[in-house]
């Protein structure tokens, strides 16, 4: 049984950094891409950032510059470091493979912007 159990959101005020972190148990993690997603009020999911199991990562054009995806697969954990954060990035996060699989989403983390 797969579960995605995300961490480390809060609140934080513009130009701040969070450290967000997803734990994996199952068979989802080795050898797939991951992926971090998030879903702000009133609009669809979209994927953030997504990592290979050897590193390759690649970014919304929101997050570029700013976000930083990175994995231990020995802990079978990936993680969001986000810089500069503004309020539009204020939303759920979640973590998934990539592509995701539905019934596979955790609870997310909310993460709100805000002065």
């Amino acid at each position: 049984q797969v579960q995605l159990v995300e961490s480390g959101g809060g609140l934080v005020q513009p130009g701040g950094s969070l450290r967000l972190s997803c734990a994996a148990s199952g068979t989802i993690f080795s050898m797939n891409v991951m992926g971090w997603y998030r879903q702000a009020p009133g609009k669809a999911r979209q994927v953030v950032a997504r990592i290979s199991s050897s590193g390759v990562t690649a970014y919304a054009e929101s997050a570029k510059g700013r976000f930083s995806i990175s994995r231990d697969n020995a802990k079978n954990t990936v993680y969001l470091q986000m810089n500069r954060l503004k309020p539009e990035d204020t939303a759920i996060y979640y973590c998934n493979r990539d592509p995701p699989i539905p019934n596979y989403w955790g609870q997310g983390t909310q993460v709100t912007v805000s002065s």
